[in-house]
């Protein structure tokens, strides 16, 4: 082409201009087909209705909800023990039995003196009888005498009538002192069966029962050990046995102070033991109202039934203590709401698949989601992930967030 171009000059060099642009234009490439518009693909979640709790996570350790050591109420040789440490056992079976000589003796000499007041009471109801007897004898006397006297005057020497009426007089002492007699004595055998019950009663806790269904978990004393009473100091009393209560067990929460107006009883509580690799469910049953002055905290009680007792006392345990409760607001992920300056703002893709930017206000915030109050209804699309890439009024594909 640029050997024909020069030929053409030497023949016409007035059309030099004219042949120049036709050469350069044969030399240029087709002309630029503007391109589709490429529309970008964005993560998108729904805003959902949903009940959100503000939760506080303590540790805490179980312990049984009853547990007690297991004293014997009176001194004396362990006879036999009937249970060893892990043992399951019901309420009022039998634990331990001591042997106390002197109380057998005690209770036969508490037998015979009941018996002998109870003789001495028959001995001073016969004297009573006879009192009786020799008075209403005496009375008659008096009364025949004296009926006599009325009728014939100085018949009878008043001396013999004066004798009779003190003899009568005399009998009335007496029965009084014969009755008070048998009173005292019928106290006396009063006294005696209580001191018989004593020895019973003391007899009876020669044997230890257990009060309330539940493990041993530890035993202190083998057969023919001295026990000594539980009333006695405690670096003489050794108790038998310790039993504690695992079929229910319970959780002692340290509140802290910045939580403690919000937690009441049957506060939702969830129950995450690690080892077992569970989460149990349960409520907070009984909170002291008082907090610790050297921990600042307040000690917060949650019974947890376990019925296969899989849960053992001394396990650790993480409580998620929900202290604020929202019930059906609208909740969105975390990831989804930017704030900057304070100001809260969600990218929007409404039904045109347009993005919108809205600023809304937040309620409660737990860890994964965020309550909205005003911005943002129940099943709109919104952006995660997208940062600053995403601008409002961008046309977008969404896609459903993995």
């Amino acid at each position: 082409m640029l050997r024909k171009l020069q030929k053409v000059v030497v023949r016409d060099s007035g059309k030099i201009s004219l042949l120049v642009s036709l050469a350069l234009f044969g030399c240029t490439t087709a002309p630029l087909v503007p391109t589709a518009e490429i529309i970008p693909t964005v993560s998108v979640v729904k805003a959902t209705m949903e009940d959100l709790a503000q939760e506080t996570e303590i540790t805490a350790e179980f312990q049984p909800s009853q547990e007690i050591d297991l004293h014997a109420k009176v001194a004396g040789y362990l006879k036999a023990i009937y249970v060893d440490v892990g043992d399951l056992v019901q309420k009022g079976q039998l634990i331990a039995e001591l042997e106390i000589p002197e109380t057998l003796e005690e209770l036969v000499h508490s037998k015979a003196m009941e018996k002998k007041s109870e003789l001495d009471v028959t001995r001073a109801e016969s004297e009573v009888k006879g009192a009786e007897s020799s008075l209403k004898l005496r009375e008659l006397t008096y009364q025949r005498l004296a009926a006599v006297a009325k009728s014939k005057p100085n018949l009878i020497a008043q001396m013999e009538i004066d004798s009779a009426q003190a003899r009568f007089q005399e009998g009335e002492s007496q029965l009084a002192s014969a009755q008070a007699a048998l009173a005292a004595i019928r106290q006396q055998v009063v006294v005696a069966s209580i001191g018989t019950a004593r020895v019973q009663t003391m007899m009876g806790y020669q044997k230890l029962y257990a009060p309330f269904s539940g493990q041993i978990t530890k035993r202190s004393a083998d057969p023919g050990v001295m026990v000594q009473a539980g009333t006695a100091s405690q670096s003489q009393a050794i108790p038998v046995v310790r039993l504690s209560q695992v079929d229910h067990l319970k959780l002692v929460l340290p509140v802290p102070e910045s939580i403690v107006p919000r937690v009441k009883v049957n506060t939702p509580v969830e129950i995450r033991v690690e080892v077992l690799k569970r989460v149990f469910q349960g409520k907070v049953s009984r909170i002291t109202g008082r907090l610790e002055t050297s921990t600042r905290t307040m000690d917060t009680e949650v019974d947890v039934p376990n019925p296969g007792l899989v849960l053992k006392p001394g396990m650790f345990a993480y409580v998620r203590v929900a202290t604020e409760q929202r019930n059906n607001v609208v909740a969105v992920p975390v990831q989804a709401v930017s704030i900057v300056d304070g100001k809260a703002s969600i990218l929007v893709v409404n039904s045109n698949h347009i993005v919108e930017s809205r600023a809304v206000e937040l309620g409660l915030e737990t860890p994964e989601k965020l309550e909205i109050r005003s911005g943002v209804r129940d099943g709109e699309l919104l952006i995660i992930g997208a940062g600053n890439q995403i601008k409002a009024g961008a046309h977008v594909l969404p896609k459903a967030a993995k």
